[in-house]
């Protein structure tokens, strides 16, 4: 993140910036550190904890006075050019996000960054954001990569990142990182639940922290969303592990509630996809491109921003790290795919999709949009990893189908066209996925000279 912060400090066509991402996902941290390393100070203005500061922006948009104020209100010091301004939750003051627009047309020498738990709430709402004028990042969870690097395991992080061709990972790489992978999906990837993991080690630290994070969110269905959605927020929200533990991962309003229709509970359920809180992952009819032209908008399944807060929200004791697999495995593989969609999420441009039929049924978790291909992928966290599902997808889409994924416990291996990715190294797919046609090439032009 701070590399691409730097890029943005640098451009010459620099707009203030807005960080997006769930509330305690490090927004704040990364801005901060961000002043530290880069700026000669950093001015900091929280609208949630300093109501007071809102009134500078009611009676002007002249950046000028906004500054002024700001600067005897707070007693710090704003300079063009060598101070960071950093306006935190600011989907609390909609005038100051309308201000955005005239630091950018008439005061561009300033560097404004700002955050907001709920800015894709704002964002859903045209009229009060200033389209055009903000440079828009994504803030994610920590990814299995950078947990191992906040864990003091730089080694196992430097083997994933120096993987350059598809053959098989080491045992003594190999082995460790499937270790420390359960331990991912105890934590997930948000900062303050790995803080308690990597300098406490300390599983009870680690749970009251996902479980703070999780009634903060439940606090925010109350205090932010509609007065009729926030009781529907609290059931669709608690239903997602159930949702996801049936073998068809679907979503149903009927497991929210009985007798539940959708006209009344999709503005609740959008509202947690605007938050970021949740992906809603369409079944698409075919591989086709635009991918979203082929999306059957009546099937959808629901997963959870973060794998550790699945598992926390799903009752699932860290116990079963000690067991096995069972992490990997637990309510019909949910955990993986989540962590998968995570990984994935974070890699490409387009959302991801899912494919299914009904008679006979077969389903391929995700279908993933890489450049101009649409690559079917399959998660495998048992032992068992036969891919009926993409066999079919291959036998009904032929051509169309350059590159098949799976991942799973097994090793890196190119099979033909189908791609086995050990679960350690999803964060590192789509640079795995581009190595494969020439791998592939060398594989057709050998078996051609035969």
């Amino acid at each position: 993140m701070l590399p691409k912060l730097r890029a943005w400090k640098e451009s010459k066509h620099r707009k203030p910036l807005s960080l997006k991402g769930i509330r305690q996902v490090g927004k704040t941290w990364i801005l901060k550190e961000f002043g530290r390393r880069h700026y000669e100070n950093t001015a900091y203005f929280n609208f949630d904890e300093n109501e007071e500061y809102k009134q500078f922006f009611e009676t002007t948009k002249d950046i000028d006075r906004i500054t002024q104020n700001l600067m005897m209100a707070s007693g710090q010091v704003i300079r063009p050019h060598s101070t960071l301004i950093v306006f935190d939750e600011i989907q609390e003051c909609n005038k100051a996000l309308n201000t955005l627009k005239y630091f950018c047309e008439n005061a561009p020498a300033y560097h404004v960054a700002c955050a907001g738990s709920l800015l894709g709430i704002t964002l859903s709402k045209p009229a009060s954001f200033p389209v055009g004028k903000v440079d828009f990042m994504d803030v994610m969870p920590m990814t299995f990569t950078e947990f191992l690097m906040a864990n003091g395991d730089g080694n196992l992080a430097d083997c994933l990142n120096s993987v350059d061709d598809i053959g098989l990972i080491p045992d003594a790489f190999f082995n460790p990182l499937c270790e420390k992978l359960k331990m991912y999906f105890v934590t997930g990837g948000m900062p303050e639940a790995v803080r308690m993991w990597t300098e406490d080690r300390d599983v009870g630290l680690v749970q009251r922290a996902l479980s703070n994070i999780l009634n903060a969110y439940e606090r925010d269905f109350s205090k932010h969303a509609e007065k009729k959605d926030a009781p529907r927020l609290s059931l669709i929200w608690k239903s997602i592990p159930s949702q996801l533990a049936r073998e068809n991962k679907k979503f149903l309003y009927k497991a929210v509630k009985e007798g539940a229709r959708a006209r009344e509970y999709e503005d609740a359920l959008q509202w947690l996809c605007d938050s970021a809180l949740t992906y809603k992952i369409f079944r698409s009819t075919a591989p086709g491109l635009p991918i979203s032209s082929y999306d059957d908008l009546s099937a959808f399944k629901l997963y959870l921003a973060d794998v550790g807060l699945l598992r926390r929200l799903a009752l699932l004791d860290p116990t079963a790290f000690g067991e096995g697999n069972r992490l990997f495995t637990e309510f019909r593989g949910a955990l993986s795919e989540n962590y998968i969609l995570q990984a994935l999420s974070g890699q490409s441009e387009a959302a991801l999709r899912y494919w299914a039929t009904e008679n006979p049924r077969y389903e391929v978790d995700f279908i993933l949009q890489h450049g101009n291909e649409v690559v079917p992928v399959e998660v495998k966290s048992e032992g068992n990893v036969r891919s009926v599902s993409l066999r079919k997808y291959k036998e009904k889409y032929g051509a169309k189908v350059k590159l098949r994924v799976r991942f799973s416990l097994q090793n890196l291996t190119l099979d033909d066209d189908l791609l086995n990715i050990p679960l350690f190294l999803a964060d590192h797919a789509t640079r795995l996925i581009d190595l494969a046609p020439a791998r592939l090439s060398q594989h057709f032009t050998a078996f051609g000279t035969v």
